[in-house]
């Protein structure tokens, strides 16, 4: 090992503590090892450039662009109204007849859409509809999220990770991943898996309550007014200098005074004789309240309910590139920063007990917001909240440009389908036309690329030609050869994706799959073989997460709605990956011979 390869190791693995870690960010995270591979002269400014120069990222990027059209127009709506009108019977687990008209129409979207938006589209009314029959969504959201996946791998386009494997092959020299190419296994899967899912899930997954439901049931009958007693101890203070209001469980959601409404309160709100203060408490805080002296009870005390104008509840998700990760709500100033009083934190299937204001925010965790109604459209596209739910929010309606929008996907899907158009030329021209027509603003496409995402993808490709020229991709391989050499082909394809699978456990799909593509490359040089087989395994590999909430975007999305602790994944996505990796090593050889 030369100099250059011992510094792409310890790169490497400085890299992988930190996206295991969380924090920086990802893109942060990659972008900044390419920057030290390229200030330590391991690779040429062209090597550390090189995912800006390839389809990936730009086609990625402009299919962002689509899904939010999709999404903002309501092109779904119509779909999810039947999908969810009356299917099955009330109370108890679900039967297949309502699983499966779930399942399959979001497995169908999600091989052309990204799963993402579709999973945040649809996940919040699956939950309110769930409850409202009586039924657990801790049956139905994880299901939703790994129906979402497995369409994924449908089309070239479900998911970015295919984009990338298939931006990788480009860069390598070899033809791109067609279209429907992947559906050759992708498809099959896709219908074994929602198969299993519709089968196990009902009896694999215990019954968890969600986080809003719990907030119900704990916090919304002492939901209390109290009124500030002229002369009082806290007339004429702040909220910050009245301590005994700062008993934990107890949380000052809204100051009225006269015909003005201050909500949330902050620190710095000066409260006057007369005030009428609402209050969300424990209930066992419930009389600690009526005893403080300066407040006095107000005549209707259970009158603030989440239909009251101007206010209600809401439930977000912290993920994975949210800034409030990681840190306290009042390092964050949470209520000054959102204008929104946090309630509750589920976390691991449980209400968090403690103190919230103190505790540091883990990626999955959900909060419960009490804010206005404008909190779900100031922040649904921002990064700091993976998913926003209404409590007793109605769906968007669909739109007349939502055919629109549905005629530029399928006209995305057919030139490339039948190469009259490569998916990158395709993509760019459809989401410019989404641009022009007006259906989104300029502002608003930008708003829908993740930026992270796209630097990730193309930070990787640095990371990846560092691997494949320090010659550690070579080494790593001859690691893998070692331990699965000895099965022969079927062996390696078997080392390169179960290394797929867990780092995709471990980092983000996108990483994973760059990171290993080298090691691949090398494996198939090696024996001898072809690596298109490994390069359409690492694609199914790196999108088959559902071994952790943390693995993959939507199983964080559903973590808090579904009442799920992090050992429920395992328990239904353990016998689904190995499924999945039967059906990989089985089928691969059939479509790709070695």
């Amino acid at each position: 090992m030369n100099s250059d390869t011992w510094i792409t190791l310890a790169v490497l693995l400085g890299t992988l503590a930190l996206l295991i870690r969380g924090k920086p960010g990802p893109s942060m995270v990659v972008s900044g090892a390419v920057i030290l591979l390229l200030g330590l002269a391991v690779v040429t400014p062209a090597e550390a450039l090189s995912g800006f120069s390839n389809p990936a990222p730009f086609t990625v990027a402009a299919l962002y662009v689509v899904a939010r059209a999709v999404e903002k127009t309501g092109g779904l709506q119509p779909l999810i109204r039947v999908l969810l009108a009356g299917s099955g019977s009330s109370g108890g687990k679900p039967g297949w007849g309502s699983m499966a008209k779930l399942l399959v129409p979001v497995a169908g979207a999600s091989a052309f859409l990204n799963n993402t938006p579709i999973v945040a589209m649809v996940s919040p009314q699956v939950e309110t509809w769930a409850e409202r029959r009586g039924q657990s969504p801790s049956h139905y959201l994880m299901p939703l999220s790994f129906a979402s996946i497995l369409g994924g791998v449908v089309t070239v386009i479900g998911t970015s990770t295919t984009i990338v494997v298939s931006g990788l092959l480009e860069a390598h020299g070899m033809p791109a991943i067609g279209m429907f190419e992947i559906s050759k296994i992708g498809l099959p899967l896709a219908i074994a898996g929602i198969l299993f899912l519709l089968v196990f899930a009902s009896f694999l997954l215990p019954t968890r309550r969600g986080s809003l439901r719990e907030f119900e049931e704990e916090y919304k009958e002492y939901t209390v007014n109290m009124v500030v007693a002229a002369g009082g101890p806290f007339d004429g203070k702040t909220v910050e200098e009245c301590k005994p209001l700062h008993l934990d469980g107890v949380f000052l959601a809204e100051v009225r005074r006269g015909g003005e409404i201050i909500a949330p309160a902050s620190h710095q709100t000066r409260l006057q004789g007369g005030d009428s203060l609402t209050f969300a408490a424990r209930g066992d805080l419930f009389l600690e309240l009526k005893k403080l002296r300066g407040l006095e009870s107000a005549e209707a005390e259970h009158t603030f309910e989440v239909r009251e104008p101007g206010h209600t509840y809401f439930e977000v998700v912290v993920g994975a590139d949210s800034p409030l990760a990681g840190r306290s709500l009042r390092e964050i100033e949470f209520r000054q920063e959102y204008r929104a009083v946090v309630l509750a934190l589920h976390r691991s299937g449980e209400r968090y007990r403690g103190k919230l204001a103190e505790v540091p925010l883990r990626v999955g965790d959900t909060l419960v917001l009490l804010a206005g109604p404008r909190f779900r459209s100031l922040w649904r596209h921002r990064r700091d909240f993976l998913v926003i739910s209404h409590l007793g929010g109605a769906p968007p309606a669909s739109t007349r440009e939502a055919f629109l929008v549905l005629g530029v996907l399928i006209g995305i899907v057919t030139s490339a389908a039948t190469g009259f158009l490569p998916i990158l030329q395709g993509s760019l021209l459809g989401a410019f036309l989404l641009v022009g027509t007006r259906v989104m603003t300029p502002r608003e496409a930008l708003e829908a690329v993740d930026l992270g995402v796209i630097f990730l993808i193309a930070g990787a490709f640095g990371i990846g030609a560092a691997m494949e020229g320090s010659g550690l991709g070579n080494i790593l391989a001859q690691g893998v050869m070692g331990l699965v050499g000895g099965f022969g082909a079927t062996g390696a394809l078997l080392g390169v994706l179960l290394t797929t699978i867990i780092l995709t456990e471990m980092i983000t799909n996108n990483a994973a799959a760059v990171l290993v593509f080298p090691i691949a490359l090398a494996t198939a040089s090696g024996l001898g073989l072809d690596p298109r087989p490994f390069a359409m395994a690492i694609a199914v590999g790196a999108s088959a997460s559902f071994l952790t909430p943390i693995g993959y975007q939507t199983n964080t999305m559903v973590y808090g709605p579904g009442g799920y602790r992090f050992g429920d994944y395992a328990r239904l996505g353990l016998p689904l990956t190995a499924l999945v990796v039967v059906l990989v090593l089985w089928l691969v050889p059939i479509f790709w011979g070695f």
